[in-house]
């Protein structure tokens, strides 16, 4: 069964592309103790809350828009081809302590500004909406160059948003980010604690 991106370009399996990326040599050693994907980190670090009882939050699984069906049986059907459709929200939501949980994630090679066009406008829609139900909503950036993370509550990201609507920058500085976000440091388990931070935010510790 093949799958495809929203932008046409096929699916390849976390299984496959560390095939494709077997045997080829590092650039450099100090890379080998980096992390995972963003993704694979918040998964783990979600999976750690989950299994200690400190909150239940879950990756939205991404929708799926079937083009070709074959029937070998009729009482069954085989899914031959498939397109990952661009999700409408964000990518993870939950519970903790009584309190909606909704945060998107994003990663950017950029090392002094996180372009805003990762975003889109649904999404940025969906965030407002949440903040005016009295949820807790947030981004999670990562610089991957640095490998460093920052969560961004989305009341400043929707201030940044506007800001480019009425013609300023394209992109929220470094600088911005550490201002305005709090780091999280990378440790083992979890990988990304971000639960510490809304603690701190909400005082909910």
């Amino acid at each position: 069964m093949t799958f495809h991106y929203p932008n046409g370009k096929k699916f390849i399996p976390a299984a496959n592309k560390e095939a494709l990326l077997k045997g080829k040599k590092r650039k450099n050693a100090a890379y080998s103790n980096r992390g995972m994907t963003l993704e694979a980190d918040l998964n783990e670090t979600n999976s750690f809350y989950l299994d200690r009882n400190i909150a239940v939050i879950h990756k939205k699984p991404t929708p799926l828009q079937i083009v070709q069906v074959d029937y070998p049986q009729r009482s069954a059907a085989v899914i031959k081809e498939a397109y990952f459709k661009q999700a409408s929200t964000t990518d993870y939501n939950g519970v903790y302590k009584g309190k909606y949980i909704d945060f998107e994630a994003k990663e950017t090679k950029f090392s002094t500004s996180f372009p805003l066009k990762n975003f889109h406008e649904h999404q940025i829609v969906h965030m407002k909406s949440v903040l005016d139900q009295g949820g807790i909503c947030f981004v999670i950036l990562r610089f991957s160059t640095e490998e460093e993370i920052y969560l961004l509550e989305a009341s400043h990201l929707l201030a940044f948003w506007n800001r480019m609507t009425k013609g300023g920058r394209k992109s929220i500085t470094k600088a911005e980010v550490m201002d305005c976000g709090h780091k999280i440091p990378l440790g083992l388990h979890p990988r990304i604690d971000y639960i510490k931070v809304i603690d701190y935010l909400y005082k909910l510790s």
